[in-house]
């Protein structure tokens, strides 16, 4: 009968340090940006989204901007703690388009391209095209001439060709800002980058020599051959 309390004395300390561990573990995890920026219930659903992420070895950086972009906006804990549960969605399916080796970089490119509109058989296809090379520019140029206004469909066509095409991701920097000074000078968005994308694919046709990389045209006195 004497070890009773002896024996419950060493169960309770063993409890209480397995709870200290516990409690070690996951204020490690707790993300300190979040301190003053979110409140305690959307600070719990965000970082329980982002845990799930850290699992699942998907980038977590996306996820902590997109929760830190809504509450500069001021917006309700509901919508961010829905955004971020999207875009933890969105980077597992891009993970898995462009593959488990693909940098972070590319898998939020890839995650930023699917919510542009572009779908995960483009983004297979954007890969087997690049065979181990960055993606990054390709999609960010997507994602951009999206925002733009660019119909998603026309984007992710135009890209896919050019990059079809093996066009370098300074061409394709060419190509989006020619497209977007046409926007700038009032050009509807989905005529001008079906213009461009077609004057584009002229100009690779030309030595690499006569394409001005910086302007997206060749270079003077030079014509595109046929």
């Amino acid at each position: 009968m004497t070890n009773y309390p002896c024996r419950a004395g060493v169960a309770f300390v063993f409890a209480a340090s397995l709870l200290l561990i516990s409690s070690a573990a996951a204020a490690q995890l707790r993300e300190p940006r979040f301190e003053g920026r979110l409140d305690a219930a959307t600070r719990a659903l965000v970082e329980s989204q982002i845990d799930s992420a850290r699992t699942l070895g998907l980038p977590l950086e996306p996820m902590i901007d997109k929760a830190l972009e809504g509450a500069s906006k001021h917006a309700s804990g509901a919508r961010i703690a829905q955004a971020v549960r999207i875009l933890r969605s969105e980077l597992a399916l891009a993970r898995g388009a462009v593959g488990a080796s693909a940098s972070a970089a590319d898998v939020a490119a890839a995650a930023g391209a699917l919510h542009a509109g572009a779908s995960p058989a483009d983004l297979v296809r954007l890969r087997r095209a690049r065979q181990g090379q960055p993606l990054t520019v390709a999609l960010s140029v997507l994602s951009d001439l999206v925002a733009r206004g660019v119909p998603a469909d026309t984007a992710t066509s135009a890209v896919l060709a050019l990059v079809d095409a093996h066009a370098r991701d300074d061409e394709l920097v060419a190509y989006r800002r020619t497209v977007e000074r046409d926007i700038a000078l009032g050009a509807p968005p989905a005529v001008a980058a079906s213009v461009r994308f077609g004057l584009t694919d002229r100009m690779r046709a030309a030595s690499n020599s006569d394409f001005n990389t910086q302007t997206g045209t060749l270079r003077a006195g030079r014509r595109p051959r046929p």
